[in-house]
């Protein structure tokens, strides 16, 4: 498809007034949170000499951010998403400031896990953003999928971007230059979108008489999407890891970050392409198709790794793994939507993207160890395994992945999907 003849098709989406400011306003806040790893590792390289320190002081930050997530989320549904953001903005700009305060004095290492572990409460604006499309679009399901699409292509951008942007600010300017600006655009950007009260989804009606107010995972569907996307995102970590330390293996270690390029940009475009196709079957049929096609495809680069095959060959073949991710993500995201009443949307979500956050954290560390222990390009093992084990999961969980009745904002359940 023409890419002018792509972007007509979603030109409709940003009819709704204010769809624009709050897509941008929340771009800002994702771009930043793509850069903090990439900005905190090299800073603690540069400044501390160690990349077993910035390792570890990152995964402290994954692990605390996975905790804080569903709980912030808790909050927005509870209280409204302006009401949580903007204080929650302005208290993750302290800690963040007292790291990088705390790596110019150099202070104890401690002090540096301490400040990173606090940094959990960023609002997740993805979440958000996704829940206002919900919102704005509630009689609509084409149109919701069409969103739920554009803001996966929008996620993968801003992990293609994000990254590059970092390195070239740590590197250019000074170490500390990436997670400075990172803090300062993510600040404006969740204050900027917090502003936007137009489109803000109002609070949900209280939860029946007698009925408790638990967590989403007592969603059986919720937990198969959880799980499901916690080995999702070991397959994240692990590839990336895996090409970087292939890369590295073949004498082009510069060629590592284009080719984790490809995999995003694969699932940037089929992203975008998915939420053109019109509505066939049920969601949890998609998201059933969605991952085990990501478990065919990743099979791909697994061949090229253990073929010895160079850049070239391998960046296409990871090019073509990207290509299943974001219909898999797109479907899972709505199929939250669907299983949660709207009182529990934005929790259900970061329930989700923290599944991610764990297996990425998992995924990485298990790919480590084993680009340290085998031949190159058998690290690939490790994402078509954890794609494998994806599938199994939502293939043992898939009666639960159905609707049970309609959405309580009022939105008609979505019986015919792609």
């Amino acid at each position: 498809m023409p890419p002018r003849a792509l972007l007509a098709s979603y030109r409709r989406l940003f009819a709704a007034p204010g769809a624009t400011a709050f897509t941008l306003a929340g771009l800002l806040g994702r771009i930043a949170l793509s850069m903090n790893g990439v900005s905190l590792v090299v800073l603690l390289a540069e400044r501390r000499g160690s990349y077993a320190l910035a390792g570890t002081v990152s995964a402290a930050g994954l692990v605390t951010g996975a905790i804080g997530m569903p709980l912030l989320g808790r909050l927005v549904d509870r209280y409204g998403q302006s009401r949580v953001a903007v204080p929650a903005a302005l208290y993750n700009a302290v800690p963040l400031a007292a790291l990088l305060l705390c790596v110019r004095l150099g202070a104890p290492d401690w002090t540096l896990y301490a400040c990173w572990a606090a940094c959990a409460a960023a609002p997740n604006l993805g979440g958000m953003a996704r829940s206002r499309w919900a919102h704005l679009y509630r009689d609509d399901p084409a149109a919701r999928h069409l969103a739920n699409s554009l803001e996966q292509a929008l996620d993968e951008l801003c992990f293609m971007a994000g990254p590059v942007l970092a390195m070239l600010l740590c590197t250019t300017i000074a170490p500390e230059a990436g997670l400075l600006t990172a803090g300062t655009v993510g600040t404006t950007g969740a204050l900027l979108f917090a502003a936007q009260r137009g489109t803000e989804p109002p609070l949900p009606a209280p939860a029946p008489t007698g009925e408790r107010h638990g967590s989403p995972l007592r969603v059986p569907g919720l937990r198969v999407l959880a799980l499901t996307f916690l080995a999702t995102g070991m397959v994240f970590g692990a590839t990336e890891i895996t090409t970087v330390a292939y890369a590295d293996a073949l004498g082009h270690k510069a060629a590592a970050g284009p080719l984790l390029a490809l995999v995003a940009g694969g699932s940037c475009l089929a992203g975008l392409l998915f939420g053109l196709l019109t509505p066939r079957r049920t969601p949890g049929a998609r998201f059933l198709l969605g991952v085990a096609a990501m478990a065919a495809v990743l099979l791909l680069p697994l061949a090229a790794g253990l073929g010895g095959a160079g850049p070239v060959t391998l960046g296409a073949a990871l090019f073509a793994a990207g290509t299943a991710t974001a219909p898999t993500m797109v479907t899972g995201m709505t199929l939250v939507q669907e299983l949660l009443p709207q009182r529990q949307f934005n929790e259900g979500m970061a329930v989700a993207v923290s599944g991610i956050v764990v297996g990425i954290s998992a995924g990485a560390a298990l790919a480590g160890t084993l680009a340290e222990r085998a031949a190159p390009g058998t690290g690939y093992v490790l994402p078509a395994g954890a794609a494998a084990l994806a599938l199994l999961i939502a293939s043992a969980g898939r009666r639960h992945l159905r609707a049970s009745g309609p959405a309580e904002n009022g939105a008609r359940v979505v019986s015919a999907s792609v």
